[in-house]
């Protein structure tokens, strides 16, 4: 029985990465079962004979808000502050759609019914201006327990600052209600209408994390599972009642992992400038990462619309929590290929997920998808899992011919999924002031490798990284995180100071930290939006203007001799977890190729050798156009690339 198992669960598969006895990494895929996702997890960790410890990401949090069928949002609450009822209907104003007469908002969380207003007032400054009265709390409280309310949330104006009437009112509420989320433990920073749906989306999912975390425990036990920790947004790792009490930061916890394993490995390699990209069955994601280090964003909308990997400001439920920053494309292995009213060939945004899967399956699935366009295209073989799994080309040719001719269309529809992922990677370099073309790419996710030297080709990146289990690579990013727990405190008197208060709390809470990681959202006197940038030890404000005047104009493309103000002080906690060791299983090093196929490349069916990964010793070299086969996943090198392989057992691919 292995000691620890990572296990992350996706829309098309669920991963199981392990760490052996000599600590070498084992893994295996298993299709996911989305109206009850625990199942496939206890199903394989039956057939590994258990674990003692499981690390789990899962994107049951966003299923939850974005109304994935079986999953209902409980009878929620709110109680405000007198004269901020309207403040979630209110929002910002902002219209994502501004030509779309039909547009409507997101339907809010709670009620109007169930949002009640308290007589209590804090000021900007802290200052008391009106006591909280505490038995008008009771009779709140009474009315939501006679409602059958199960969960409510809390937002006081100014808690941030001065959260005592918060306070009183979670231990008077908590008499009455199972699950209480006052603002000022879920975000407890400016901004009334972002803090209020921050405590109403983790009031949301305090019941359906809670009892999933309650029921994965139980069915855990029965296996004689020890301890059950979770991957948050941030990329750190959470024990199961962190989870539970803050599971607004779970919303991408799945998404984290990856990227948490290439900076991991980014250090091994010495590799300071990278571009994590995640293409899965159901989504494609990307993120930076510069010295060793994932960017950190504190905005995002929870079940919300995006455009070419953007997110669209006032489409979803605003959150402020910490989150990895990445931008997120409706394209994997997955995603349906069809056409438009106007009869232009589209791909995405549904994906065919797990259950029926692409028709390649042979599920049921009827809808062409990019899986079977790269298999028609022989990018692909007609098995999966090491065999395991058989996928039929001639289920997808005839889901394809539905479109048009199948390889004309399945040709069409690659090179569209490749400009809508070039489009997010330019989200997180170029619109951030990054030149791509300085970074290395690592491509990973079951249909990563499959698309990324073209996909470099159409960024200019000149070397890929294609690391080792690829396909399973977020969930080996689950054995590669460390503990990470966040503090923060807004407006800051003596930022020194403050983050000292906050490293001391953080220490208490964690009992052992290596290192804090420092952050401040800052901004010019008088803007209205910050930027976050890393602060170093001891914090000086000069060099903390420094640091974002530079990240100002390279984000902005100007800076200002305004003074800045420093909106948010936030630290990240860290104790190092073991590691695993990065190999992969030799099969036989012969380095020769095990048989050829047509691969439709330029406009015509060229011969093409196939290799097996594991049958590839450090030093291998070759040069494109050519396949290597693995468990999980092909790695295609076309013309114009050579391979070889490293000390890590990773794929290096560079053009010529």
């Amino acid at each position: 029985m292995p000691k620890v198992v990572g296990i992350d669960t996706g829309g098309t598969f669920t991963d199981f990465v392990y760490i052996k006895d000599d600590g070498s990494i084992g893994f295996f895929k298993s299709l996911s079962t989305p109206k009850s996702p625990e199942d496939a997890v206890i199903e394989g960790l039956r057939a590994l004979g258990s674990g003692e410890t499981v690390i789990h990401a899962t994107t049951l949090g966003t299923n939850a808000i974005r109304g994935q069928f079986g999953i209902e949002i409980p009878k929620l609450s709110l109680v405000t502050t007198r004269g901020f009822k309207g403040v979630i209907e209110i929002g910002r104003q902002n219209r994502p759609k501004l030509y779309d007469i039909f547009f409507e908002k997101p339907k809010p969380l709670v009620e109007r019914d169930f949002i009640f207003e308290a007589n209590e007032r804090i000021d900007a400054f802290g200052r008391v201006l009106e006591k909280i009265r505490e038995e008008q709390i009771e009779e709140i409280g009474s009315k939501l327990k006679e409602a059958g309310v199960s969960s409510v949330a809390i937002s006081f104006l100014h808690s941030y600052i001065n959260p005592s009437h918060e306070k009183t009112a979670e231990r008077i509420l908590s008499k009455y209600v199972e699950y209480v989320s006052p603002s000022y433990l879920v975000s407890p920073e400016p901004r009334e209408y972002e803090r209020t749906s921050s405590a109403l989306v983790n009031a949301a999912l305090m019941p359906i994390i809670s009892k999933y975390i309650e029921r994965l425990n139980k069915r855990l036990k029965e296996l004689n599972v020890k301890e059950l920790l979770v991957m948050s947004s941030s990329g750190g790792i959470v024990d199961a009642e962190e989870a539970s009490k803050r599971p607004v930061q779970l919303v991408e916890s799945g998404p984290a992992a990856g990227v948490v394993a290439t900076a991991e490995l980014c250090r091994m390699m010495g590799i300071n400038k990278a571009i994590s990209f995640d293409m899965g069955g159901t989504t494609a994601k990307a993120g930076t990462i510069v010295n060793y280090e994932f960017e950190i964003t504190s905005e995002y909308e929870v079940g919300g619309e995006s455009n070419h990997g953007r997110m669209i400001k006032g489409s979803g439920y605003s959150v402020r929590f910490p989150f990895i920053d990445l931008a997120e494309v409706s394209a994997g292995g997955g995603t349906i290929i069809w056409r438009d009213d106007a009869g232009a060939l589209r791909i995405g945004p549904k994906s065919a997920g797990a259950d029926p899967g692409p028709a390649c399956y042979d599920r049921g699935g009827k809808y062409p998808t990019l899986t079977d366009a790269n298999l028609v295209l022989g990018r692909i073989g007609e098995s999966l899992l090491g065999g395991k799994m058989k996928i039929r080309k001639d289920l997808a040719i005839k889901a394809l011919s539905s479109l048009g001719e199948p390889v004309e269309i399945a040709n069409r529809s690659i090179k569209l999924a490749d400009l809508e992922m070039a489009r997010a990677i330019r989200l997180v370099t170029v619109e951030r002031g990054i030149d791509p073309e300085e970074f290395v790419l690592f491509a990973f996710g079951g249909a990563g490798p499959q698309f990324a030297a073209e996909l470099a080709n159409e960024i200019g990146i000149k070397k890929i990284v294609i690391p080792p289990h690829p396909g399973v690579f977020s969930a080996l990013g689950l054995l590669m995180a460390d503990w990470r727990f966040e503090d923060r405190t807004a407006f800051p008197k003596d930022i020194e100071m403050a983050y000292r208060n906050m490293e001391e709390k953080l220490l208490k809470k964690v009992g052992r930290v290596d290192y804090f990681i420092r952050y401040a959202d800052v901004r010019y006197v008088g803007q209205g939006w910050e930027l976050t940038v890393p602060v170093g030890s001891p914090a000086d404000i000069k060099e903390i203007k420094k640091t974002f005047n530079k990240k100002h104009f390279s984000t902005y493309g100007f800076m200002l001799e305004s003074d800045i103000e420093v909106v948010l002080a936030r630290v990240f906690a860290v104790s190092k977890r073991e590691k695993p060791l990065f190999s992969a299983p030799k099969i036989r090093a012969s380095g020769r190729a095990k048989g050829y196929r047509k691969v439709y490349m330029n406009g015509e069916w060229i011969e093409t050798p196939i290799y097996c990964r594991y049958s590839l010793d450090e030093g291998f070299k070759a040069e494109g156009p050519l396949l290597i086969d693995e468990y999980d996943t092909t790695t295609f090198v076309p013309s114009g690339w050579r391979v070889s392989v490293g000390a890590f057992s990773e794929l290096i691919l560079e053009r010529m």
